[in-house]
């Protein structure tokens, strides 16, 4: 690889503890490429790894105008002195760039996506018109425009449902769940919704665990929507338990899969990195996209080729006129995202009365945040961790006392 030109990892919004930011930097810093990042303070975990080039404290909310972000990104982009390969590591900052890529391009290359493609995608209404158009199944799902509605939607959809937040800026913004979020019964609902009289959400059909399997693709797609590396992969558990993150997976082929997921891109002209996530639902057989992330996805890093390739390395190689290797997926690797995943084997077996499984990662996974040749960042997330963890304890102490 010739990693002469650098990238940036940006980012919007607070997200001090995103292991996909730091997947990518230790991706493209072992290969040699300088990597700088934006990150909220001096000390969270992708501000010391041994593999940072730069680091730039930009502590963005999410509710500044992009007027402003993007004048902090050609900041940036005359720091490092060299125009460099801008990698989008949550929806807000990919629709951020697609969006203002004519302006960023001074400073930054970038992947040559429809500019109001990534927002569309975020967004699960426009997701969810997107499959209809395109015959892509999908859970079915309401986006209510008043509280009216909401309750309207809830009844046609069924108890339980999922809530989500609706638009790529809501959950920084105003968020009505802290995540996907599932919904037992009507006042469970309107305690969630809280007095919005328009809430920013999408009710989406529930699928049992029992009658569903939860899969994942990761893409790079080229100029036109041309699928230059796929990948495919299992989701074991999650965080929060069965409806939240990924905390261990493994990869697995599924090639009718990776195909369903490379033709949507191609007939939809997507270029960039994506995450996909689909529930298989054993109930008509079909795998149905819940989500479409237009950016590096937390567990990117499950997913490597023979050749070492994945999807940032693809990204890079390609934006900087370089061949992408051609070599097939290397199964049977595994990720992990240590205590989460600990607290939700832990849940799961508790639910279910049985004892927690064995959690400790066989040989050759790869570990969110734990790397020999890059111990820091594991210890700075302990830390903020441990923190997290003591803040929620004490919070009904807290509350007592004021």
């Amino acid at each position: 690889m010739n990693h002469d030109v650098p990238a940036l990892l940006v980012k919007v919004g607070p997200s001090p503890q995103n292991h996909g930011c730091l997947g990518a930097l230790r991706s493209l810093g072992r290969a040699g490429v300088p990597v700088y990042a934006m990150v909220e303070d001096r000390f969270t975990p992708c501000a010391v790894s041994r593999h940072l080039a730069g680091r730039f404290v930009v502590p963005t909310t999410g509710l500044e105008e992009p007027r402003a972000l993007v004048s902090a990104l050609l900041r940036l982009g005359r720091a490092i002195g060299r125009r460099a390969v801008a990698v989008p590591t949550d929806d807000e900052s990919a629709v951020l760039l697609a969006e203002n890529a004519e302006r960023l391009a001074e400073w930054f290359t970038l992947p040559p996506v429809p500019a109001a493609l990534p927002r569309a995608l975020a967004s699960k209404e426009g997701l969810r018109r997107i499959c209809i158009e395109h015959g892509v199944p999908t859970p079915r799902a309401h986006a209510p425009a008043d509280r009216t509605e909401l309750l309207a939607c809830a009844q046609d959809l069924g108890y339980p449902l999922v809530l989500k937040n609706l638009e790529a800026y809501t959950r920084v913004r105003s968020p009505v769940v802290t995540h996907t979020t599932v919904v037992r019964d009507e006042d469970e609902l309107l305690a969630l919704v809280g007095p919005h009289e328009a809430p920013s959400v999408l009710m989406q059909e529930y699928i049992p665990p029992t009658d569903a399997e939860d899969w994942s693709t990761h893409l790079y797609c080229g100029a036109r929507g041309t699928p230059r590396a796929v990948f495919t992969g299992y989701k074991i558990r999650s965080w929060p338990a069965r409806s939240g993150a990924t905390t261990r997976a493994c990869a697995r082929p599924n090639p009718g899969l990776g195909r369903l997921a490379a033709q949507l891109c191609r007939r939809i002209g997507y270029s960039g990195v994506a995450d996909l996530d689909w529930r298989w639902d054993r109930r008509d057989g079909l795998y149905k996209l819940v989500d479409f992330n237009p950016r590096v996805g937390a567990q990117f890093r499950l997913f490597e080729s023979g050749q070492g390739i994945d999807v940032v390395r693809a990204l890079y190689l390609d934006l900087t006129g370089q061949r992408i290797p051609r070599a097939e997926q290397s199964y049977g690797r595994m990720y992990v995202v240590g205590q989460l995943d600990l607290l939700s084997a832990t849940v799961d077996a508790w639910r279910e009365h049985r004892v927690p499984p064995a959690i400790l990662p066989r040989r050759g996974t790869e570990r969110a945040w734990l790397s020999w040749d890059d111990p820091w960042p594991a210890v700075a997330e302990s830390v903020r961790f441990g923190g997290m963890v003591g803040r929620r304890l004490t919070r009904p102490l807290r509350a007592a006392h004021d």
